[in-house]
Order: structure tokens, then C-alpha cells, then sequence
């Protein structure tokens, strides 16, 4: 009776199994058939399935299509749109990765396209969206802290874009993006001027400050990079080039008081040593 009962309920999970095998086999003969059936359509047939899964949001058809589309007819005019198609269903379909790569072969291997900026454009654009994330935004996570790795990238791309093709669809948001970015990266030197300046490390703060306002010109931190730099001056002694950088500092900003540079540390408000 025992040995009964125990055959007996191990029956429903025996159903189950079977159940979810069949289930398994009936998807991947679909896939298969799916497969074999995008093989069969045209370049033309190819583009336009594709083009119409990217424009109803479908990125992941879309995605999949393309790429039968250049796997299988390399050489077409359809496929070399394809591939600047892919770099948008990639990033769309958060692939991250994939799209910096699909971005910077179409780049290399089609340097005079028309539409390569928009290659470069949509190279920014991923590594844009890395940093700084949703969630880290709404928790107000203090992101200059943070090395901007994927933030130089992204600005070298935005960048590209509004040096060599100014007339670009794309350029005046690229350029508004450089500015957020440019900000963000001059905050980061900042940092570490600031760092330095605690280390004692007067001639690396200095050079860090001037390299933030030599690279990153018009960034909020700039006020912050020469006052910095006059501090650092007047601890090593070098009178003329804290003055003259004061003299900076006072053309740009009058209303400040610079008076305490070089007398105490002024970036910490806490101390009052």
C-alpha cells in the first residue's frame, strides 16, 4: 500500500514535467520556424519587418530581424541602414554594450556616411544614460565623488558631433548634454583638488584646478578651481602667480573675499583652526 501511494502522488509532478518539456519543444520549433522563415524574405522584406518592429516599439523583433538582415545579405544597401538602425534598437532595447560596439564598427567602417553622426551621436548617447542612474538621481547620491569614466566618454562623442557636423540634426542637444557633462567633470577635479589640498599637496591642487578650468571653461566649478589655486600659491610662496590669479579671480567674481586663502583651511567650514 505504501509503495501505492507513493507512485500515486508522484504522478501530477510527472505531468508537469512532461508538460513543460512539451511546452519547451513547441517554442523552440516556433523559434526554429521563425528562423528559417526570416532566411527566406528579401533584403527588401527583411528592412521593412524590421523597420516596422523598431517603429511600434517591438526593439527586441526588431533587433532580431536586423541582424538575420546583415548576417545574411552583408552587402546591401538595406543592411548598412540596418546596422545604423541597430545601434538605436540596441540602446532602446538596453543592450548597452552591444550598441557601443555596433556604433563604433559603423563608425570605423563607414567614417564618410552621411549619417555617421548620428553613429557618434548615439554613442554619447548610451554612455550618457549610464551616468548618473535614475535611482541614484532620486536618492541625491553626490555623483562628482564618483570617477565619470562613461561621462568623458559620452562628452568626447557629444563633442565629435558638434565640432565636425556643427549643421547636425543633433548637434544642439548633444551640445546641451556637453554642458551637464562638462560640469559634472569639472566637479570631479575639483574633488580632487580638494583632496590634494588636504594631503598638504599644494603643487598637485593647483595643477588639478587649472587643468578643471583649462579643459572644462564656463563650468560652475571654475570659481571654486581659482580659489583653490591662490590658496595653494600663497602656501608655496609663489607671490606673483597668487596674485595674478587673484586678480583673475576678482575680474570674474568682485564681490568675493579672497582675503582668507592661504591663512587657514577655508574649504573645511567646520574647522575653525
Amino acid at each position: 500500500m505504501t509503495v501505492f501511494a507513493t507512485a500515486t502522488s508522484r504522478e501530477p509532478s510527472g505531468r508537469i514535467l512532461l508538460l513543460a518539456l512539451a511546452t519547451l519543444m513547441l517554442a523552440l520549433v516556433a523559434g526554429c520556424s521563425s528562423k528559417d522563415k526570416l532566411t527566406r524574405l528579401s533584403p527588401d522584406n527583411l528592412y521593412e519587418r524590421a523597420s516596422k518592429a523598431m517603429h511600434n516599439s517591438d526593439y527586441q523583433e526588431a533587433v532580431r530581424t536586423y541582424e538575420a538582415l546583415t548576417a545574411r545579405y552583408p552587402f546591401t544597401d538595406q543592411a548598412r541602414q540596418a546596422r545604423l538602425d541597430l545601434i538605436y534598437c540596441y540602446y532602446k532595447n538596453k543592450e548597452k554594450e552591444s550598441a557601443t560596439d555596433a556604433a563604433e564598427t559603423f563608425i570605423r567602417e563607414n567614417p564618410a556616411h552621411p549619417r555617421v553622426d548620428y553613429a557618434w551621436y548615439l554613442k554619447g548617447l548610451v554612455e550618457f544614460e549610464r551616468t548618473p542612474y535614475k535611482v541614484e538621481r532620486w536618492m541625491g547620491v553626490d555623483l562628482s565623488q564618483r570617477p565619470p569614466v562613461t561621462a568623458r566618454k559620452s562628452f568626447d562623442a557629444f563633442k565629435y558631433v558638434v565640432d565636425h557636423y556643427p549643421k547636425s540634426a543633433y548637434a544642439a542637444d548633444a551640445r546641451r548634454r556637453m554642458v551637464y557633462l562638462r560640469n559634472r567633470l569639472a566637479d570631479y577635479e575639483i574633488q580632487i583638488a580638494r583632496y590634494y589640498l588636504t594631503r598638504g599637496a599644494w603643487v598637485a591642487a593647483a595643477q588639478r584646478s587649472q587643468q578643471a578650468i583649462e579643459q572644462y571653461d564656463g563650468a560652475p566649478a571654475t570659481r571654486e578651481a581659482l580659489r583653490i589655486m591662490i590658496d595653494a600659491y600663497k602656501r608655496l610662496g609663489y607671490a606673483e602667480l597668487a596674485e595674478n590669479t587673484e586678480k583673475v579671480y576678482k575680474e570674474n567674481f568682485p564681490k568675493d573675499d579672497t582675503s582668507e586663502l592661504g591663512k587657514k583651511k577655508w574649504w573645511k567650514v567646520w574647522d575653525r583652526g
